[in-house]
């Protein structure tokens, strides 16, 4: 039996559509080994929101022939998608494969071993492309099930590459949506993290123009689910009716992660972002009027070409101010064919790393206070692990770590556990 082997990068959408194609490759008769092992193909699913990503997936390529020189290594999704756009894909691999070529995956890998060359399919993107589902099912764990509603962006934020990647928005339908998530429970899956690349945007593309409210709604009334939880939302795609809903529906996980990017109205406007920091300030408290106790997670990027000292720090106490539960922070990086990559002023890589530095750290604290605000309170836990040690780590709705050395639970257990400090634990 032919093995081959998998590593993700990137973001959940990606770690979903690995899940997928892993589906496709047992069904065509392979086994799926870890990627540590000598495997027949190595398929490496990249990224390429940053300079680092796209270095990291070349690294990974090598790491595999370098484990066994005999296989297949292929590198599928983002990162070959626009290298083909910058007329310089990268080498040392056996088949590379665009964005909307995954579900093609074993063809292609069948088709790249008769091949005396590197074979390389990457479609171009039209106004035509439509939804592409790899396999409806999921072979990812007992606990959490990524259902990819979504695909492609048209925001076109002037530092990212993302849109050229992934091409034009486009929805799935909701009957569809209903379908896999149906399955999913059945499967056994406790919860189930609604993704797309620009999620907010959800059904613009659809006959009668449904939203994302009304996808929400339907995939909560799903009999047997126990948790909803949506992915990365914009500020400016959070309504009242999304809020209402989250109220209405206690398995809607009370967690939501909402992109900031710079806490300076300069920026984000030089940014191409579709607010300002008073917007995204009024969306918070909205948020908070409907849920108080709610997490909210966000992204920053640091050292945005021509971002002043004045300006990070300006960044640096909004977020500080808005108190996030956890924070994500990014140095920017420069990506070709983005109309960022053409601007003045590039902030020096050491002062890039000194303001990463510190906005991790004040995202540590952050995160450290929202922890200590559940010290005393009962948690719903979705149990997932057990380390070498007897200890047990779970989620929250509310996406924080939970440990307990509890010898009687049991992974894709859902249980209520007292935050004591001795029995059930935050880890931060």
């Amino acid at each position: 039996m032919p093995t081959v082997a998998f590593h993700t990068l990137g973001c959940k959408v990606n770690q979903g559509e690995t899940a997928a194609m892993a589906h496709l490759f047992r069904e065509a008769g392979y086994k799926v080994v870890d990627f540590s092992a000598i495997a027949d193909v190595y398929v490496i699913n990249t990224c390429a929101v940053t300079v680092q990503a796209e270095q990291k997936s070349r690294q990974i390529a090598h790491r595999a022939r370098d484990r066994n020189p005999q296989a297949m290594v292929v590198m599928v999704g983002c990162y070959p998608q626009v290298a083909k756009g910058r007329g310089k894909l990268p080498d040392g691999v056996d088949l590379l494969v665009g964005s909307g070529d995954k579900p093609r995956i074993v063809e292609l890998v069948e088709r790249a071993r008769e091949a005396s060359s590197p074979l390389v399919a990457i479609s171009h993107w039209t106004e035509d492309t439509s939804f592409q589902m790899i396999s409806a099912s999921q072979e990812v764990g007992r606990t959490r099930a990524t259902l990819k509603v979504q695909d492609g962006c048209q925001q076109f934020c002037s530092y990212c590459i993302i849109p050229y990647a992934r091409g034009p928005e486009r929805s799935r339908p909701i009957p569809e949506v209903v379908q896999e998530a149906q399955s999913l429970v059945k499967a056994g899956f406790k919860e189930i993290v609604v993704t797309g690349i620009h999620v907010g945007s959800y059904g613009r593309d659809l006959p009668g123009r449904p939203d994302l409210v009304q996808l929400l709604e339907e995939v909560l009334q799903v009999p047997g689910l126990e948790r909803l939880r949506l992915s990365s939302i914009e500020p400016n795609e959070i309504g009242h009716s999304l809020m209402s809903l989250m109220r209405r529906y206690p398995n809607f996980c009370r967690h939501l992660h909402i992109p900031l990017q710079a806490g300076h109205d300069r920026i984000l406007k030089a940014m191409n972002r579709r607010y300002n920091t008073s917007e995204y300030r009024s969306i918070i408290d909205m948020v908070r009027s409907y849920i108080p106790e709610i997490a909210i997670t966000t992204d920053v990027i640091v050292g945005f070409p021509t971002e002043t000292e004045a300006e990070f720090q300006a960044t640096y106490d909004f977020v500080a101010d808005i108190g996030f539960s956890r924070l994500h922070v990014f140095r920017y990086s420069r990506r070709p064919g983005t109309p960022a990559a053409e601007m003045a002023g590039l902030v020096p890589k050491e002062e890039k790393a000194r303001r990463s530095q510190a906005l991790i750290a004040l995202g540590r604290r952050m995160a450290k206070e929202y922890a200590e605000g559940l010290m005393g309170s009962e948690q719903t836990v979705l149990w997932e692990n057990q380390d070498d040690d007897g200890v047990w780590s779970g989620h929250t709705d509310t996406y924080v770590t939970v440990c307990s050395r509890d010898s009687d639970l049991r992974s894709n257990q859902i249980t209520r556990v007292l935050i004591d400090g001795k029995n059930a634990w935050i880890k931060v």
